[in-house]
């Protein structure tokens, strides 16, 4: 076996899988080939999705959509957008950071299990994630979970795959829980902060009752020149977000001169941050992803930036 492999259907993809163990050949899986930038390259023949397209199911009175692995995201968010839905996690795009070509699709979404900004309020993508079909390394098709949502005992299969990267088989085909689309949204800005200030206001935002739906420090050392950037993002029903927006100026008076955005420079902030467009150059630099708890992260940083400067 060399090359690509694409399937056109789920007995096609059985038999791929079937013929590699039989040879004890290891396969490489791509959907849109959008993060073939990330870990090592691995060298096999990759298994394309990018044939096993489309939706299988949308009820919208149940803001439940099923589709095949290589379908789009764009695809999946015009649907949902058209019936006033969403996914509430905020899937990202890495294109721009990765420097890859292609399309998202959502089998990748949920092998990877990548999440926006929204993750602090609706959850992760796995936490959406209700049902999935994929094909096991034994050539098996196994389904897991449902098209509804439901307790779950026992190993649940659906929550293990999703951040496997396929490495425990390909996905065929994903079953999510949409939500209702926000009415209204709201970004507070604070300029010039430097970290450990920005955590401060960021803490006081997120400990509130306001109920923020996204939370970004944005320093000058990113932005191209620009002073530092922290931002915090309301969504919801317009009255709410109105008044719950002067709650928030109010709250961040304390940690520096606080200020809403308009609500087409906002969307442009969010855009950038979901995809990490901030960190896309210098390309020559290596990009880390820490977890760490916020209060730690400008020691964190600091101590990271001094290590790489030494």
């Amino acid at each position: 076996m060399s090359g690509t492999i694409a399937p056109a259907d789920e007995t096609e993809l059985l038999a791929a899988i079937t013929d590699a163990v039989a040879r004890r050949s290891p396969l490489s899986i791509a959907g849109g080939g959008t993060k073939t930038a990330v870990g090592r390259p691995v060298a096999a023949p990759v298994l394309s999705m990018a044939r096993l397209t489309g939706v299988t199911l949308y009820e919208p009175a149940e803001m439940t959509i099923s589709a095949l692995a290589g379908t789009p995201l764009a695809e999946i968010e015009a649907i949902l957008d058209a019936k006033g839905q969403a996914l509430a996690f905020e899937p990202p795009d890495f294109r721009a950071l990765l420097g890859t070509a292609g399309a998202p699709t959502i089998g990748a979404i949920a092998a990877a299990n990548l999440s926006g900004p929204r993750r602090i309020m609706a959850g992760a993508c796995r936490d959406a994630l209700i049902g999935l079909r994929f094909v096991n390394g034994r050539g098996e098709a196994i389904r897991a979970g449902g098209r509804v949502t439901k307790n779950v005992t026992g190993l649940d299969l659906v929550k293990l795959q999703a951040g496997a990267w396929g490495t425990l088989g390909p996905l065929v085909e994903t079953t999510f829980k949409a939500l209702p689309r926000a009415e209204a949204a709201a970004t507070v800005a604070l300029d010039g902060l430097d970290d450990v200030r920005a955590v401060a206001a960021l803490a006081a935002a997120l400990g509130s009752p306001l109920e923020i739906s996204g939370a970004a420090h944005l320093p000058a050392s990113v932005r191209g020149g620009a002073g530092a950037l922290t931002l915090a993002r309301l969504e919801g029903f317009a009255p709410s977000v109105a008044e719950r927006r002067d709650k928030l100026l109010a709250l961040l008076r304390a940690h520096g001169t606080s200020r809403p955005l308009e609500d087409a420079e906002a969307a442009a902030h969010w855009r950038e941050i979901r995809g990490a467009t901030p960190l896309a150059e210098p390309r020559d630099r290596a990009v880390w992803r820490a977890s760490v708890p916020p209060s730690k992260g400008p020691g964190f940083v600091a101590a990271a930036t001094a290590g790489a400067a030494s």
